[in-house]
């Protein structure tokens, strides 16, 4: 039985507006399930709605086989993590992480001993006579979490605990919280806008858009399989190059034309389609150097370079190296869908004018592309993604 069961559940406020629209989502015992989207999505709203701090329109939430909908908050055994710490700032550490077990009356000896263990778990222990002005923003996220795990909640809520926190301690403190969370024990719901939190945490994530579920699954399967234009370029840094195109007769075979360009596909999966529009989309790693192809192939550890590849003609227009790879922004004459280019999620528009590039390849740091002028890639032609584009649903490929 899940332990957080949620059905159709839905928010529209007296405005009118539609926060969250008929949401089913199920949360495992143990699970650490991430919910996450961009600004307005929904999210929070409906992590609010599970703490009890929010009425909800329709729907039902359910914590295992009891449904808490006409619950108040402080009866559901749930804890939850805000973004803000929300700490008393004149009680000490120890006091902050009590004070929910004295509100609860928890005996003094029981409440000294979870404080404590709660304290040891966050490597607090050190810590327990200093007062939140004399923290880190690291340990005073860790005091909020120490409030939260004490109670021994049946549920675990997170919304954006990491966002105030600076982007190395950001990092350190993703494995703090799921090592604290396999402690514990309990079903997690977590929020966040950052999809790389979501992908490197989340035992399976739940990604939304306008307060409607687009894919409920594992971090791979979102990234191997989005079931969406939106999935797709959501999820991935750099994002999904996302084109419109068609498919169509090649030699004896079956072609993605690309503007002017035709890349040959290795089967006949998606035959069905022939000489219908599609969206086609490319992930950036799958985009080489072929000169370093041809170099892995005559090694033992080309395995990779045996897929089938075409080569794909662009303009290089600039290129940032990030040390173990190096993102390549390119031109090339077909168009973007989805709505978005590489060079808006870049922040480069301004330096480009008249030749904005389309598409951004993941190069290893030893390929000798640069920007400026025509380069070659080689695609990975058995790794492409096709979307409806009427729909934006992703086209399954024949025995799928």
């Amino acid at each position: 039985m899940a332990a957080i069961s949620l059905r159709a559940l839905t928010k529209v406020y007296a405005t009118g507006i539609t926060a969250v629209d008929a949401l089913d989502l199920d949360v495992e015992p143990g699970e650490f399930v991430v919910l996450v989207g961009p600004s307005g999505c929904g999210k929070t709203t409906a992590l609010r709605m599970v703490a009890g701090l929010e009425r909800i329109t329709s729907g039902t939430i359910s914590f295992g086989d009891r449904e808490v909908n006409d619950v108040s908050p402080r009866h559901r055994d749930v804890a939850m993590v805000f973004q803000n710490y929300a700490l008393y700032p004149h009680l000490t550490v120890y006091q902050n992480i009590a004070f929910a077990l004295e509100n609860k009356h928890v005996p003094g000896p029981q409440r000294d001993r979870r404080v404590r263990e709660a304290a040891e778990v966050l490597g607090l222990t050190d810590l327990l006579r200093r007062k939140p002005r004399q923290l880190s923003g690291g340990q005073r996220q860790r005091v909020a979490m120490g409030r939260a795990i004490v109670r021994e909640p049946a549920v675990f809520l997170m919304d954006e605990p990491l966002s105030n926190l600076d982007a190395k301690l950001r990092v350190q403190m993703r494995s703090e919280v799921l090592r604290v969370h396999h402690s514990i024990g309990a079903a997690t719901l977590y929020v966040t806008h950052d999809q790389t939190e979501a992908m490197t945490m989340g035992d399976r994530v739940a990604v939304l858009r306008d307060g409607v579920l687009q894919q409920y699954a594992t971090p791979r399967e979102l990234y191997d399989r989005p079931a969406n234009v939106f999935v797709a370029s959501f999820i991935g840094s750099p994002e999904m190059n996302l084109y419109e195109a068609s498919l169509e007769e090649h030699h004896d075979g079956m072609a993605v034309a690309l503007g002017s360009q035709r890349l040959g596909l290795p089967d006949q999966a998606y035959r069905a389609y022939l000489g219908r529009k599609v969206v086609v989309g490319i992930r950036p790693e799958d985009l080489g150097d072929p000169a370093l192809d041809r170099l892995a192939g005559a090694t033992a550890a080309g395995a990779h370079s045996q897929r089938s590849r075409a080569t794909l003609t662009a303009d290089a227009r600039f290129a940032e190296m990030l040390g173990s790879e190096q993102h390549v922004f390119f031109s090339i004459d077909a168009t973007p869908a989805g709505g978005a280019t590489a060079a808006g999620s870049a922040g480069q528009a301004g330096l480009l004018a008249d030749s904005e590039p389309n598409g951004v390849a993941r190069l290893d740091p030893r390929s000798a592309i640069r920007a400026g002028g025509k380069v070659t890639f080689s695609v990975d032609t058995e790794r492409l993604h096709f979307f409806d584009p009427d729909t934006g649903r992703a086209i399954e490929a024949a025995g799928d």
